[in-house]
């Protein structure tokens, strides 16, 4: 019985303290009641203090009071302050709900100015996540707000993606104005397209202006060349006649001038030199005293600034050479204190479907100097040997091998002990791949009718992968003609087509300083990740102008 009566006391203690809890949760919690309708209503801006619009302003402490809870989301992404502060002003609470947001200056403020705090999408209310959008808060240091606007987009030069989270920028030009300033001083104005390809300057003062777009990983308002896409405007902006830029400002990012900047020793018998820039027909030219039998090979490092040396083993503490090419010379020491060399290993490509766009490539990690053709075999699936020629590419450590393919067929690539010898007189194990093709059936062709009015050199390029960013053909011309790609694997494509101004058979990106804007490029709708399916025939119209 007394066990009985200990138990249900505790029972209902037990149940007084959740209750105790959940009142005092739901108290606590500023979410709407269970049951009731979704709050869909943006927060709203009440008062603040100096109010909105304030003139003759001379505070440090601004109070932004809503009409609920509100957080703030990527304030750093968000926030544009325009003209920019050299210190970030000190913005709290940040990370939890209030109704009151203080900016408290950190900067000494310049005479006559208008200031717009723009917070872009940063305030949110705190239940739903409800966006107050394009939130700003406008003062001036002088005695009337500025009042004009302009607007304008943005694109990229060579991706169809459209640019997001772009800072446009305005320079007043004036005596201290010039072409430079771009890379040593902020603006006068700031303003970004978030997630956008427009922008909007408001409150803005009459003059003349010049305007540029930065896409920056760290928003300093600075142009640096080597990290930024940069686009320009070549006309003056005048205000306030000019409330609309009618034409896009395209993004682009320039090529930067060939800089040398080390080599290294990666492994015994091979070294790396880096550079910045440009790539060009970079030469290592070996001035030490060396054996009369040193061999070396160099190869750019497939999408990376580097060049790899490898060299046959030298008893020497160090090596000195010249790098060089066109425009630059240079001598560079590099110490050899590596005592492992790499072993050769050896890499079949494909895996196992052969497309017929596709090429047998044996890849290996050193150079390949010598093939011994026979102890290597190309056999069907009837076993019959197939003649084969070998390709040695003169860029990456790969041989090709190519031979006449034919459809539904299985072919087996054997290479015995000892085929293939490296630099280093490493030499493979034996190797055994199969692949197998397909029937013609299974692929697709497109018949592409090109009308190149003006008889432009033109680039047309057809692209495929995750990011339709991986080239499967290009072609070049200079008149109206029609052009097949054929044998085309299903899946989807994109076509896209190069005006080569300068005819180099390349695309070139623009220069700030030059005034040189990037050569066009052209995407079509119809002809952007489209499909391509097996046994399927698609035939197209495109018009150069």
């Amino acid at each position: 019985m007394w066990k009985n009566i200990f138990f249900v006391k505790a029972f209902y203690k037990v149940i007084i303290l959740f209750s105790i809890f959940v009142m005092v949760a739901n108290c606590a919690r500023t979410g709407r009641p269970e049951g009731g309708p979704k709050d869909e209503d943006a927060p709203l801006f009440v008062n603040s203090i100096p109010p909105y619009n304030t003139v003759k302003f001379d505070k440090k402490i601004i109070k932004l009071n809503f009409n609920e809870f509100v957080t703030l989301k990527e304030l750093n992404k968000q926030l544009v302050v325009s003209p920019p502060l050299k210190n970030p002003p000190l913005i709290t609470p940040q990370g939890s709900p209030s109704k009151e947001i203080k900016i408290q200056i950190l900067d000494t403020l310049q005479e006559n100015t208008t200031y717009i705090f723009n917070f872009g999408n940063a305030v949110q209310d705190n239940n739903e996540g409800n966006l107050l959008e394009n939130f700003k808060y406008v003062f001036s240091t002088g005695n009337y707000i500025d009042s004009l606007t302009t607007a304008g987009s943005i694109k990229d030069a060579k991706l169809q993606e459209p640019p997001k989270s772009v800072n446009v920028l305005m320079y007043r030009i004036d005596t201290s104005y010039t072409d430079s300033i771009v890379y040593k001083k902020k603006p006068n104005y700031i303003t970004n397209t978030l997630d956008t390809t427009n922008f909007k300057f408001t409150n803005l003062k009459d003059g003349k202006y010049f305007m540029i777009a930065l896409k920056e990983d760290i928003s300093d308002y600075i142009f640096n060349p080597k990290f930024d896409k940069i686009g320009f405007l070549t006309d003056t902006i005048h205000l306030p006649k000019d409330s609309t830029i009618t034409k896009p400002i395209t993004l682009f990012k320039e090529i930067q001038p060939f800089k040398f900047v080390r080599g290294r020793e990666v492994t015994k018998g091979k070294l790396q030199f880096a550079f910045e820039g440009e790539q060009t027909d970079m030469k290592i030219t070996v001035i030490s005293k060396v054996p009369e039998n040193f061999k070396s090979v160099s190869k750019f490092e497939k999408e990376r600034d580097s060049l790899n040396y490898w060299f046959t083993n030298i008893e020497a503490d160090s090596l000195n050479f010249v790098v060089s090419n066109e425009k630059f010379s240079d001598t560079v020491t590099v110490k050899l204190r590596k005592e492992k060399q790499d072993s050769l290993t050896i890499n079949m490509l494909p895996k196992t479907v052969l497309h017929f766009r596709d090429t047998i490539f044996v890849e290996s990690n050193n150079p390949i100097i010598k093939i011994d053709t026979s102890k290597i075999s190309l056999i069907d699936k009837d076993t019959i040997s197939i003649n084969y020629k070998t390709l040695i590419s003169a860029r990456e450590n790969k041989i090709g091998f190519i031979f006449d393919k034919k459809p539904s067929q299985k072919y087996t690539f054997i290479a015995l002990k000892e085929a293939f010898e490296d630099l280093f007189s490493f030499k493979n194990d034996s190797l055994n791949a199969s692949f197998s093709t397909k029937e013609i059936d299974d692929y697709g062709r497109l018949t592409l009718t090109v009308n190149n009015i003006n008889n432009e050199n033109i680039i047309v390029e057809l692209l495929s992968g995750k990011n339709q960013d991986a080239l499967v053909e290009r072609q070049i011309m200079n008149s109206s003609k029609t052009i097949i790609f054929d044998l085309l694997d299903p899946k989807k494509y994109t076509l896209r087509v190069y005006i080569d101004s300068n005819k180099n058979n390349k695309w070139d990106t623009g220069n700030f300083l030059m005034k040189q804007f990037p050569e066009k490029i052209i995407y079509f709708k119809e002809l952007t990740n489209f499909e391509i399916r097996a046994n399927y025939f698609l035939e197209e119209n495109i018009s150069i102008e």
